[in-house]
Formats: structure tokens, sequence, C-alpha cells
């Protein structure tokens, strides 16, 4: 299970039009974090596990990293193949790359997902699994 994870990004306002398209479709929403980051998650009732997305440089960092440089891959749940769907016609539709068309993968079981890259190129999947995937 995962508490949380982060993503830093060249253009905070790009990146929240993706995140805002992309919530809907998964049952999620943004929430303002400060000025510097907004927090990608469930809702204030259930904040984690949440993604964090910020323009600040981490402490963690080492020298050479900048957004973008070293993709990211996060992959959601979603509730159905529908919300893939949506998920995939909405990223496209806030700027995001096509990186897998809505489908199921080979060698992965009951599983249907898609893959897109946000605007600073981390891969970004909804998936569903088991049932709901056939």
């Amino acid at each position: 299970m995962i508490d949380h994870t982060g993503i830093v990004v060249s253009d905070l306002g790009k990146a929240r039009r993706f995140y805002d398209a992309i919530a809907k479709p998964l049952g999620l929403a943004t929430a303002d974090n400060g000025e510097e980051s907004f927090v990608f998650g469930k809702s204030a009732e259930e904040p984690i596990p949440y993604l964090w997305v910020g323009i600040t440089r981490p402490s963690y960092w080492v020298d050479g990293s900048r957004a973008g440089l070293n993709q990211m891959h996060v992959a959601f749940i979603a509730p159905s193949k529908q919300a893939v769907d949506e998920f995939h016609r909405a990223a496209l539709s806030a700027g995001g790359r096509d990186n897998g068309k809505p489908g199921p993968r080979e060698g992965a079981g009951q599983y249907y997902g898609a893959f897109v890259l946000d605007p600073d190129g981390n891969n970004i999947e909804a998936c569903v699994r088991g049932q709901a995937a056939l």
C-alpha cells in the first residue's frame, strides 16, 4: 500500500489542469497545498494515499535533477473499464500525450489499463483488475 508519492513539475498551472481533468473519471480530487504544490487523492476525509505535485526542489534530489528528468510511473485504480477510457480522453484533452491506449495488457491477467504522459513526461496510468477488467 502506498502512503504517498510525489513528482516535481515545471509548470504548476499546466500540471493542475491535467490532474484536475483526470481526477473525475477516477473518483479522485485535487486540493491546494500551498502556492508551490497541490495534492491528488481521494478526499479531505480520506487523505492517504496521495500524490504530491509541485515545483519545489526536493531536498533529496541529486545534482542535475530537474522536472521530467527521471520519469516517474504512477498507476491509479479505476472503478471500471469505462473510467479508464474516460481517464485517457480527459488526459489527452488536458495536454497529456498518449503512451498506451486503453485496453487489456498481455501477460497481466484480468487487467485493463491506459497510459498517458503528463505535461512533464511522467507516465500516468489508470487501471482496473479482476472481473471489472473483462
